[in-house]
């Protein structure tokens, strides 16, 4: 089933449920066997800062939101992702807000003492210089996450009023042109978004030539502006998208970890789980951090990842095999 034209998508989308789930799903899912057999990977995935400066009016952890807030630098890092190590754990995806004041320094300590424990890093935290890029790439950083939320320009800009939709693509041809791999994507319904805008995003990855596709439906967070206009997006149009960018791009990374009909559960929705994986998803995470750090990086509500354990439970009840990178 080759996906091409924004039309093509748009047939999806609108795609009656019981129709999608015979005829696309299944599809989505041979592709993913097809690349990538029956396994499953595994990343570790470890949040060094929730500290942020940005105003976005969909974020939990925007600046000025009464959560509490940490900051961990790298000796308190290093031992944990030691641990996952020797665990197995061979990925490892560091993420933050966007913490003026953790130290660009302290970032390339960081990456390169996980470089020296032997994971392969991808990071996300957020938009800096092309020099600094360059310098997160040649520290060890293989893969950069910066999702662009929106495609439309104007969207954009009322939802991350911190920064520019032009400076925002800037950021992800720079990161090209520092030799990583660019991970990045987009938040599927959230309030106000049509289908057609829907259709552009899944697009704009195509153009991005994504290596990673770090999607979530939309999920209000308290007390955010954005949480005033509407409830959680469409669970079923966010596995449409995932069937999309599975046909579209067979090869790339898709985030199973997604939110299920019990909102209690978060990320780690085993039902939720199974759903992304039947619709061609292939990434699940395992969270390192301390539970009161776990608990604080929250820029949705009941955001729960949780550990290897889940990971391994989620393979079993799929059929499949884990992958941690660790070799």
């Amino acid at each position: 089933m080759a996906l091409e034209t924004k039309q093509e998508i748009l047939d999806i989308l609108t795609m009656p449920e019981a129709a999608f789930w015979a005829e696309v799903a299944p599809e989505a899912r041979r592709t993913c066997q097809a690349h990538f057999g029956d396994t499953l990977l595994v990343t570790a995935m470890l949040a060094y800062t929730n500290i942020c400066k940005n105003q976005c009016l969909y974020c939990g952890m925007r600046a000025g939101s009464k959560i509490p807030r940490y900051r961990m630098l790298p000796e308190e890092i290093l031992p944990l992702a030691q641990r996952a190590r020797e665990a197995g754990l061979g990925r490892m995806f560091l993420l933050a807000g966007e913490d003026l004041h953790y130290g660009f320094d302290n970032l390339l300590t960081l990456v390169s003492g996980l470089r020296q424990q032997g994971f392969t890093i991808a990071l996300g935290a957020g938009e800096f210089s092309r020099a600094q890029y360059q310098a997160l790439h040649d520290a060890g950083v293989e893969e950069y996450v910066l999702k662009f939320e929106m495609s439309h320009p104007d969207s954009f800009q009322r939802l991350n009023p911190s920064t520019t939709y032009a400076k925002r693509l800037g950021c992800a041809r720079w990161i090209r042109e520092a030799g990583m791999k660019l991970a990045s994507g987009n938040i599927v319904d959230w309030p106000g978004q049509t289908l057609d805008e829907l259709a552009d995003d899944i697009l704009l990855m195509k153009e991005l030539e994504i290596s990673w596709a770090p999607n979530i439906p939309y999920l209000p967070a308290a007390n955010t502006p954005l949480a005033q206009e509407g409830g959680p997006g469409s669970f079923l149009l966010n596995n449409k998208e995932m069937a999309i960018l599975r046909l579209m791009m067979p090869e790339i990374k898709i985030t199973a970890q997604q939110p299920g009909v019990n909102p209690k559960t978060g990320l780690a929705d085993e039902t939720g789980n199974l759903n992304a994986i039947a619709c061609g998803a292939n990434l699940l995470f395992c969270d390192l951090l301390p539970d009161a750090q776990a608990d604080a990086f929250r820029p949705i509500d009941q955001r729960h990842v949780s550990g290897l354990g889940h990971c391994e439970d989620v393979a079993r009840l799929a059929g499949l095999t884990l992958d941690l990178g660790g070799v």
